[in-house]
């Protein structure tokens, strides 16, 4: 069992706090608050505990000196500081004596949030390849490591892995609430059990597809990627994403699982993927060589819906069809009416299914949602999670 923060006495120490602040910002206004509301837990409790708090977090990726102004942390620290009803100072710079000074200067229950962690990838991609120099000195700023923020505990970063090999470490509550729900999926799972794999890729499923599809009674495949199981069972796709090389891969599942993987009967397609054009249903054997398919279809909903409506466990991470445009977001949207109408322990993978749940107001409906698209995945994987790894057991 891992350490906590509350496995620390944490008055008058500088606990540095690893959060998932990667929120969705366009022209410096904050777009979605989910990730910074779900980090509060962990920030109120140390502040509370007398702690000098200090705040690391990434967002987007920084490929070039322009990415700086667009990527910068400073409206979350407006957020936050309006969140906390307590002035979050941030520093611009992630290292230096700037950040030197302010955290030195630090009373209890201040809190600091430092620049944009991947900012130091632009010299040789320091953060994300876990320099060994940088996790050494972000270490040395705190006595105390929390890592909170689940959507990269899979990732080895100086920000995680480099700071927790440096200092006695622990989990916040989000890392400890997300551990403590997914293994509901890993662990005995309440029977009867169905999942829902949506996204574009067959690729990005591939390990959690070979070890759930023994624990699970039917997995329930839409999205992009159930073009490439169609193409796989011999129909024509139209114009659809396929991944060729996965073909091959689809095909052995469907001929080993044929009554575990369910596909869809019929589909949304069009021409092109925009705004008010013209939409069509068809059936898999329909589809026009010129034709996309962008959603499931009602007849697929209705089918689904016979696995769905006696579950008592549903996992469920990728959108069925592409959301974000009103004539291909109904099969999303009807899912998560299915499932939110079950009596099943539901749990959504984040990321874009994530995103598809507070946009069609499902959030208070949904028993889990992870925060972690990717590392939700990867725990259900049952592979190592290195920032999770690092740290240290009671």
């Amino acid at each position: 069992m891992k350490k906590t923060i509350k496995d620390y006495d944490l008055n008058g120490k500088k606990v540095i706090i690893r959060c998932d602040l990667n929120v969705p910002i366009e022209n410096g206004i904050i777009k979605d608050i989910t990730r910074i509301k779900a980090s509060l837990k962990t920030i109120r409790y140390a502040r509370k505990m007398n702690a000098k708090v200090i705040l690391l977090s990434h967002l987007g990726r920084i490929k070039n000196e322009e990415d700086k102004q667009k990527y910068t942390l400073k409206p979350v620290a407006e957020e936050l500081s309006k969140l906390l009803r307590k002035k979050v100072t941030f520093i611009d710079q992630t290292r230096g004596e700037k950040l030197e000074k302010a955290i030195n200067n630090m009373k209890n229950k201040d809190v600091i949030l430092i620049e944009n962690t991947r900012f130091e990838d632009l010299d040789g991609k320091k953060e994300s390849s876990n320099d060994k120099d940088l996790g050494q000195y972000w270490a040395s700023l705190g006595d105390i490591f929390i890592n909170d923020a689940f959507g990269t505990i899979h990732r080895s970063h100086a920000s995680n892995l480099g700071i927790a090999s440096n200092l006695p470490n622990g989990i916040g509550f989000l890392v400890e609430k997300e551990i403590k729900n997914l293994t509901k999926l890993t662990h005995k799972p309440k029977k009867p059990y169905t999942i829902i794999l949506g996204g574009s890729k067959v690729s990005d499923k591939i390990g959690v597809i070979s070890n759930l599809i023994n624990k699970a009674d039917y997995i329930l495949i839409g999205g992009g990627m159930a073009f490439t199981f169609l193409k796989a069972a011999g129909f024509n796709i139209g114009s659809s994403i396929c991944e060729k090389d996965k073909i091959s891969f689809c095909k052995h599942l469907l001929d080993q699982y044929q009554d575990k993987l369910i596909l869809p009967i019929d589909i949304i397609t069009a021409t092109e993927i925009k705004e008010n054009v013209p939409v069509h249903e068809r059936f898999i054997n329909e589809i026009a060589e010129d034709e996309i398919g962008l959603d499931i279809g009602p007849k697929t909903l209705e089918v689904f819906k016979q696995y769905l409506d006696d579950c008592k466990t549903i996992f469920w991470n990728g959108p069925v069809g592409y959301f974000e445009i009103k004539e291909f977001s109904n099969g999303t949207k009807e899912l998560l009416n299915i499932i939110t109408n079950t009596k099943a322990y539901t749990l959504v993978g984040g990321g874009d299914t994530a995103r598809a749940v507070v946009t069609f107001n499902y959030q208070d409906k949904i028993s889990h949602i992870s925060t972690g698209g990717g590392a939700s995945l990867e725990f259900l994987e049952e592979t190592s999670l290195p920032a999770l790894d690092i740290i240290d057991e009671k």
